[in-house]
């Protein structure tokens, strides 16, 4: 038996697969894409019994149908990396759903352990469940775990080592009635009597055919007898459906429900009355997804999160500022009396601390609104929001699932665009990837609370809390029209499964912050350290010119596009440098003016007190907010989509940051003069 072994984590969505992944690698991870798809990967490993198990995270998945990105990712993994075996992590308080996916992955061959996820959920609804008779049936190695409280960790390793010794999964097989068996059994039969080279379970094969599988078809049309195979498919499929009365695909989805609804009835025991079946979930959600109190409810927990990332972050964020403004001085004064040319000290403190500092200051802030996001996400309430919302997203031409990749955007905007790989509408996804950049990511609120701070005093957080309620409302109906001219088609209604409502774990928290909050750090020292090192240069030469005046190349360059800017009001160059070089990354405009401005209490913000006004500072945020997406984002879009919706996304929110940045600042000083 080899030393290593390679395990694969399966499972529906809100199923606890990432807090199962989170608790058996631990630290021991790293993140990718999968090959050929901008999609995050995640792989890790750990040791168990002399064995170094790797972990792969497959993407969260209802079924292996291959309709959306999701799906045919898992399904190719499974069937061409062929992993020792796979652990099915399963919500055991939605077992027939959630056991789905389970049969395809069984069907389809594959070695698996049953990993009865939440079981403290069902011993709280007073379900009981004969694992042994699961196991027999199934065929598989059960493990009864509550992630979210680490229970069950020891044991399931203990499970992977001791299967992964043992031979391949004992067969299994759905009776799909005797029409249907009579007629896969004859393809079977056709096939290996061609022998016809196929790398899949002639079984699972056939099943596929028969389901009208758009990847399975692609694969036999490139066959030898590739044409004649889909000739006796298509035959066999008209003539069941004439004796069924309706398509085949729903009969065979409606066989493997009927076989899991028995299964299910058999293995387990309910021991509560109906009224007791109304769970603290349900009981909520009569509140959270109520027609009138569900967005309402969603926009007040997003005032509540500016709030306290104000209230909690800014007084560590003055401190920041306070020790980089001290640092940039005291380094100034300590290199020059050592003796250091003068430009040295000026690229020191004047480029890299006051620039990286500048940007560094809002580390807590950006933290506080990762762990948010991360307790909304994990709580169960995100699917929620999604519910609530759908009415308004359909109404509006999105389907109800593209407000998830968008609330996603609110950290960042890049998984945000390849969160859209779960719409199975290929139209959708490029709908809310053009639209998922006016979704204000964690990157643009330095520059918000740089500006709020200095203009809006205690009403900070309500200003901010606008600035992302206009992105909303914006890509809201951007999408709308982009629908119209582009996409005249029905968006089909949303169907989703609302997860129970669990208290968030503290270490998945900690993770989910650390890894977006890391991100964050590696900007500051790659993309926005290279950035204020070009613009202190551009701010330093000509030779002879004072630093960061108009004389020099940077203000030259930035008085080209100042005048711009000026009907929005801030016709200035170091605007304009601050806009242009925030394409690099949005938290350069910050870094940016903290290289031209200086940092500290008395540097920055006295600075933009100066040039600024209450209403052109709004102005500028919201420029900020709308115009052209960071070259991180651009380069995504070009890899999700093609260069037409890439220059497409690009031209449009230019165009659209200009605008409604001109018309906030005219239409504000019209009604500031009535006043």
């Amino acid at each position: 038996m080899k030393k290593t072994i390679k395990i694969a984590l399966a499972g529906n969505p809100n199923s606890g697969k990432t807090t199962i992944f989170n608790n058996l690698t631990g630290s021991h991870q790293h993140v990718g894409n999968w090959p050929g798809v901008t999609v995050e990967k995640k792989e890790g490993s750990f040791a168990f019994n002399g064995f170094k198990v790797d972990v792969v995270d497959l993407p969260g998945t209802y079924s292996l149908s291959a309709y959306s990105i999701d799906e045919r990712i898992a399904r190719d993994f499974l069937l061409k990396e062929n992993p020792d075996l796979v652990v099915a992590v399963i919500d055991t308080s939605n077992l027939e759903r959630n056991l789905y996916l389970v049969a395809q992955l069984l069907e389809l061959g594959t070695k698996v352990i049953l990993d009865l996820n939440m079981m403290d959920l069902v011993e709280n609804r007073g379900m009981k469940i004969d694992t042994e008779k699961l196991s027999r049936i199934l065929g598989v190695a059960i493990a009864e775990t509550v992630a979210h409280k680490g229970k069950g960790m020891e044991k399931i390793k203990e499970i992977i080592v001791e299967q992964a010794k043992e031979g391949k999964q004992s067969f299994f097989k759905i009776d799909y009635g005797e029409d249907i068996e009579k007629t896969i059994n004859r393809l079977i039969k056709f096939l290996k009597e061609k022998r016809i080279n196929i790398d899949y379970p002639l079984r699972w094969f056939v099943i596929k055919l028969l389901e009208g599988d758009a990847e399975i078809l692609r694969k036999v049309k490139n066959l030898p007898q590739g044409e004649t195979i889909l000739n006796i498919i298509t035959e066999s499929v008209a003539k069941l459906e004439k004796h069924l009365g309706y398509d085949l695909e729903t009969a065979l989805v409606e066989k493997r429900y009927g076989y899991l609804k028995g299964l299910v009835e058999e293995c387990t025991a309910r021991h509560y009355t109906l009224e007791e079946r109304l769970s603290i979930s349900d009981k909520i959600d009569r509140v959270v997804t109520n027609k009138f109190i569900g967005i309402p409810l969603f926009l007040v927990l997003m005032w509540l999160t500016f709030q306290l990332i104000f209230t909690v972050g800014s007084p560590v964020a003055n401190l920041i500022d306070s020790f980089f403004g001290w640092f940039a001085e005291v380094t100034s004064k300590g290199l020059i009396n050592i003796g250091a040319p003068e430009w040295i000290s000026s690229l020191i403190s004047d480029g890299v601390i006051s620039g990286v500092g500048s940007v560094l200051v809002f580390l807590p802030n950006i933290l506080l609104l990762f762990v948010t996001i991360s307790l909304l996400e994990d709580s169960g309430y995100m699917a929620r929001a999604a519910f609530v919302m759908d009415r308004l997203m359909h109404a509006l031409g999105l389907h109800g699932k593209s407000f998830i990749p968008l609330i996603l955007g609110f950290g960042c905007n890049i998984p945000g665009i390849m969160a859209t790989r779960t719409l199975e509408s290929k139209k959708d996804r490029i709908i809310t990837i053009l639209v998922n950049p006016l979704m204000s990511c964690s990157a643009r609120l330095p520059i918000y609370i740089l500006f709020a701070g200095a203009f809006f005093g205690k009403n900070q957080g309500f200003v901010i809390f606008s600035l992302y309620l206009m992105g909303i409302v914006l890509a809201i109906i951007m999408a709308r029209i982009f629908k119209t001219i582009f996409f005249k088609h029905e968006v089909a209604p949303l169907i989703m499964e609302l997860p129970p409502y669990r208290l968030p774990q503290a270490k998945s928290v900690v993770i989910h912050m650390w890894e977006r909050g890391s991100l964050f750090l590696k900007k500051a020292g790659g993309i926005i350290l290279a950035g204020v090192i070009i613009i202190w240069f551009l701010s330093s030469f000509p030779p002879g010119v004072e630093y960061a005046s108009q004389e020099s190349l940077i203000g030259r360059l930035g008085s080209v596009f100042a005048p711009l800017l000026s009907p929005a009001g801030f016709g200035f160059w170091q605007a304009a440098v601050a806009l242009g070089f925030g394409i690099l990354a949005k938290e350069v405009v910050v870094g940016t003016l903290g290289t031209l401005y200086g940092t500290g209490e008395t540097g920055l913000k006295d600075a933009i007190l100066h040039h600024f006004t209450p209403l052109s500072a709004y102005s500028f945020m919201v420029m900020s907010l709308i115009y052209i997406p960071c070259i991180a984002s651009i380069a995504t879009i070009k890899r999700e989509t093609n260069l037409r919706w890439t220059f497409l996304a690009v031209g449009y929110s230019l165009i659209l940051g200009w605008i409604m940045a001109v018309i906030i600042y005219q239409v504000g000083r019209v009604f500031l003069r009535l006043l």
